[in-house]
């Protein structure tokens, strides 16, 4: 039996719809409200702190790197300034795959795969985020040009014009000034993040890296407005920052060139220093080099050749050479010997041209080897004597030669503001114990005494040695900057004046090194025979490699850089010193014959006018007399 078709309930079906339409309208008003609640909170209860957000992606604080301070001579020459420049920039979170990016720069710009490699060094250097790294400095317009037109293969790349460090003088004073660099990874964790923000150079050497702080100067910002892509739109706000200060060297350009000339050419050092201020007027290391490279980034093989060559131009020689001092050190010894009481000036000692210990036989042997027979200290002085010499070391003893020597600065860093010096060596009993774990022997002292041995100093310390023989023991620490904004450096740990039991000692000294100079027999006479005004000096020759006992020296039988150094320290006028010189010539053998005739040269551009004389505020004033008939 078939079953009974079910009409359809209307009814039914209705309640359902409007049940399914109540459901979707509260359903909808609940999301609604929802919505609302939700753009309340944003818009109302954080609206600080979204306008805040907003604002910060729209609009950036950038540092202003400050201008770096210039650097004069004690003449007003420029030194180290600041040049314009382009820079190409890339910011790596910018430019996506900057790697790509670095290729497309060598492509565009025809560069070599040296070029790709010291980019990429750069750019895996530390750094702040979002902060510009330059990789390439000194664009021509041809390379900007190129840049512009393949801008759109760039991303995070732009041409900046920045100021750059330039030395003008080049060579001249890279031992001295120094350079600045890129500021690499060590230094970065030690700088201040704030005052350095934007700055990509940092001074390296010398006085741009001693006076830092000075030059350096503080840091500026700006608010800027940016679009999407990060491009200034418009500067909102701008704190300008405070340039370095300006640094006025004690040092003169002529005579530092002039330096230059006097050495001819060869491998050495000069260090021309005014006795009353402490002002280094010339610092000369031979070879130099120019220090412009440095500053933008010198290539792998250009500084591979600096660092590799057998003259090590990069060395300086100055602050770091260590040398043994010689006979220049003799008559500060002769000094030392005469406030020590060991010696008087009448004490004479017989030289037969070789100097025996009591009870030894082996002989230290005098430079002359026929000997110079009886001998005074202004005698052993004049003829450096080496035999008088070993005799007053061995009656003072290895503890007051190291003491007295330590007063005149050898041993110690001597300068105020270069950081790079070498304190040098002057042995004691103790170093040699804690070094070799061995005795002092007496032999040691007198080889001591005469300027050899373990005894080691710099160019710097022996010009310092001259210059208190020409002070009369008072210390004034040599010193690069002349006047920082004007005012003059101050040194915090001033050295103690030497003060003798009599200081009448100084004259037997100095007439000693006059004697050198002006004697008949003096080692450096046919100087002194040309010279319109009084010197008083002391050569040295310093050994580099050590002969047998009973050989004499024989140049012909040595390499050219096995040969002896020559040394030369002096002051002049010498009754009353306007400058103390020191010179040292690598493997220039003979400290009269080699190293006096340039001592004597950058005296003549110091103190000489152009007509030969001793110029007016070097000459010494006339006695009453003289000046009344000049009236008259």
């Amino acid at each position: 039996m078939p079953q009974p078709i079910r009409l359809k309930d209307h009814e039914k079906d209705a309640r359902l719809v409007r049940q399914r339409v109540i459901v979707g309208a509260v359903a909808v008003l609940l999301l609604t409200c929802v919505l609302i609640a939700r753009m309340y909170y944003l818009q109302v209860i954080q609206y600080e702190y979204h306008s805040t957000l907003s604002e910060n992606n729209r609009v950036h604080v950038q540092p202003i790197p400050p201008t770096r301070g210039l650097i004069f001579d004690r003449n007003g020459v420029i030194v180290a300034d600041n040049r314009p420049s382009f820079s190409l920039s890339v910011t790596r979170e910018r430019s996506g795959d900057w790697q790509k990016t670095l290729d497309v720069i060598v492509e565009v710009l025809e560069l070599t795969p040296d070029d790709r490699a010291l980019f990429e060094k750069r750019m895996r250097q530390g750094r702040r985020p979002f902060e510009p790294v330059p990789i390439l400095f000194e664009l021509s317009e041809e390379q900007i040009a190129r840049v512009a037109v393949n801008q759109f293969r760039l991303p995070g790349v732009e041409v900046v014009a920045q100021l750059v460090r330039h030395y003008p003088q080049g060579e001249h004073f890279a031992h001295s000034v120094g350079y600045v660099g890129r500021i690499n990874e060590k230094e970065l964790k030690q700088l201040d993040p704030v005052n350095y923000s934007g700055t990509h150079h940092i001074g390296k050497t010398g006085i741009e890296r001693f006076y830092e702080d000075v030059l350096h100067g503080e840091v500026g910002y700006e608010e800027v407005e940016t679009n999407a892509r990060g491009r200034v739109l418009r500067v909102l706000k701008r704190t300008d920052p405070k340039p370095g200060k300006d640094l006025v060297l004690t040092m003169d350009v002529r005579l530092q060139e002039a330096a230059e000339q006097a050495l001819g050419g060869r491998r050495g050092a000069i260090v021309a220093i005014e006795p009353a201020t402490g002002d280094v007027l010339a610092m000369v290391s031979q070879p130099s080099f120019d220090p412009n490279p440095f500053v933008t980034g010198i290539s792998f093989k250009a500084y591979a050749e600096l660092r590799d060559s057998i003259d090590r131009p990069l060395y300086n020689r100055v602050l770091r050479g260590l040398y043994p001092p010689g006979s220049t050190i003799k008559p500060m010894v002769a000094v030392a010997g005469l406030d020590a009481g060991v010696v008087t000036p009448s004490t004479r000692v017989f030289d037969p041209g070789f100097y025996q210990l009591p009870n030894y036989k082996h002989k230290y042997r005098n430079w002359n080897r026929s000997g110079d027979g009886w001998v005074n200290m202004e005698t052993a002085i004049m003829r450096s004597n080496d035999t008088y010499f070993y005799d007053l070391a061995h009656k003072m003893g290895i503890d007051r030669l190291h003491d007295y020597m330590s007063r005149f600065g050898f041993g110690q860093r001597v300068a105020l503001d270069m950081f790079e010096e070498s304190s040098g060596l002057m042995p004691s009993r103790e170093w040699k114990r804690a070094r070799y774990r061995q005795a002092w022997y007496p032999g040691e002292t007198l080889i001591l005494g005469i300027g050899q041995g373990y005894m080691q100093s710099t160019p710097l310390q022996l010009a310092q040695a001259a210059a208190l023989m020409a002070n009369r023991g008072k210390w004034i620490r040599p010193h690069l900057a002349k006047t920082i904004e004007g005012q003059p450096p101050v040194d915090p740990s001033p050295m103690p004046d030497i003060t003798l039991r009599d200081p009448k000692y100084w004259d037997y000294g100095r007439v000693g090194m006059e004697q050198v100079v002006h004697g008949a027999r003096g080692t450096a006479h046919k100087v002194g025979a040309t010279s319109v005004y009084r010197i008083a000096g002391k050569s040295g020759t310093a050994q580099v490699v050590a002969i047998k006992q009973g050989e004499k020296y024989d140049r012909n039988k040595l390499q050219e850089r096995h040969r002896d150094h020559a040394l030369f320290v002096a002051f002049a006028p010498a009754e009353d010193p306007k400058i103390a010189v020191a010179v040292m010539v690598e493997n220039g053998e003979s400290g009269s014959g080699v190293a006096a005739p340039v001592v004597k040269q950058v005296m003549d551009a110091w103190l000489l006018g152009e007509d030969g004389q001793l110029k007016p505020e070097f000459r010494p004033p006339q006695p009453l007399a003289d000046q009344q008939s000049v009236n008259r």
